[in-house]
């Protein structure tokens, strides 16, 4: 029947079965019998295309295809069906769609050679990311009138005076639990009143500026990634370079300038907070007197744990905003891969600032600033 493919089954006299393939193999055509031929279960021995009227690549493919799972002879092929079949059989490929898992002890060790290897190339990356910011900076110093003041005063408020509210509601909220759990542990020694002591010293020295960071990391470092990314996908970095303008002096470091300030702000600022927190607890549940609970940090808090935060808020603050543009630079192909750089920001700031304050807390140990 012109215009449908069709396909007979019938003994070739040897023992074996034919397939005998009539009407034209198209695209368009062999979708009605495709199936059939998948689910054909006798051993095939040869492949006939004698009353083949058209074919084209797809025809060929599974001709080609059924003589191949069957071990079967394609037999009766036209001049111009052949050189379809021999173009699809020499672009063929045998080997495997998944390649054969390797057992654990081999695949762990060359997966971790693998990321050590390419860790290299993220170094010399992260050291000329580093370089470019430097020569802005020198730029800057050298042309003092280039400096983008309004573009850091503009990223002072988002990084700074936005992040008002919520830093001081976690801080306040922090310094609750820490007075109120604290309080519940010294109870046990009769020791109540050494919760001044605890929420004023590690509020001061380590968790105020420590959960500071971590959420200047989550709001501001993901928001430079985010931006500055999708400016690399709308190409509006290209064309600042195109018509002269440096962006590590217009978006880089306008950011890395307004995170390193005001993370000192925020740090200092969270720490009052926690501390105020505290002596709320201190006032509810202690029977200590709000004014009392102030008035004694400033005796049992030494002077050098302000310093210790106040040493630790600006690195940190360099940190979040190094990471968040480096990753908004590295953008590139689609949008999928700015949420990528986005988390991938996020991640590298918080777990960088967690490894520096370790090494902080050692550091002004050995010291004695513990």
């Amino acid at each position: 029947m012109n215009g449908v493919a069709q396909f007979s089954l019938d003994a070739d006299g040897i023992g074996g079965t034919k397939l005998e393939l009539s009407g034209p193999l198209l695209v368009s055509t062999i979708n009605s019998i495709e199936q059939e031929l998948r689910s054909i279960s006798d051993e095939l021995s040869t492949v006939d295309l004698s009353n083949v009227d058209e074919i084209d690549t797809v025809g060929a493919w599974i001709a080609c295809r059924l003589a191949m799972q069957h071990s079967a002879e394609i037999v009766g092929a036209s001049t111009d069906a052949q050189r379809l079949l021999d173009a699809v059989e020499s672009a063929g490929n045998n080997a495997d769609i998944v390649p054969p898992r390797q057992p654990v002890w081999k695949r762990v060790p060359a997966g971790l050679g693998e990321q050590v290897f390419n860790a290299r190339d993220g170094i010399i990356e992260v050291v000329g990311f580093l370089g470019q910011i430097l020569v802005g900076f020198g730029s800057l110093i050298r042309h003092p009138a280039r400096f983008p003041m309004r573009a850091v005063v503009h990223q002072m408020e988002l990084v700074g005076v936005a992040a008002l509210p919520i830093i001081g509601l976690m801080s306040f909220l922090i310094g609750i639990v820490i007075a109120q759990q604290g309080a519940v542990q010294l109870a046990q020694f009769g020791a109540e009143t050494l919760t001044v002591n605890l929420v004023g010293r590690i509020t001061l020295r380590e968790l105020g500026v420590l959960m500071t960071a971590i959420m200047v990391a989550g709001r501001s470092g993901s928001a430079f990634a985010a931006q500055i990314g999708t400016m690399k996908l709308t190409e509006e970095v290209d064309a600042m370079r195109t018509i002269g303008i440096s962006p590590i002096e217009v978006l880089v470091i306008p950011r890395i300038i307004a995170s390193t300030f005001m993370m000192v702000l925020l740090g200092f600022y969270a720490s009052v907070v926690g501390i105020i927190g505290g002596a709320v607890i201190g006032q509810v549940s202690l029977g200590i007197p709000f004014f009392t609970f102030l008035e004694r940090i400033q005796d049992v808090v030494p002077l050098h744990d302000v310093w210790v935060g106040l040493v630790k808020a600006p690195l940190f603050g360099l940190i979040v905003a190094l990471a968040g543009c480096y990753h908004g630079m590295k953008v590139k192909g689609n949008s999928e891969e700015v949420g990528q750089r986005t988390t991938m920001a996020v991640v590298s700031a918080i777990f960088a600032v967690i490894v520096l304050d370790a090494f902080f807390a050692v550091f002004f140990t050995e010291i004695g600033w513990g």
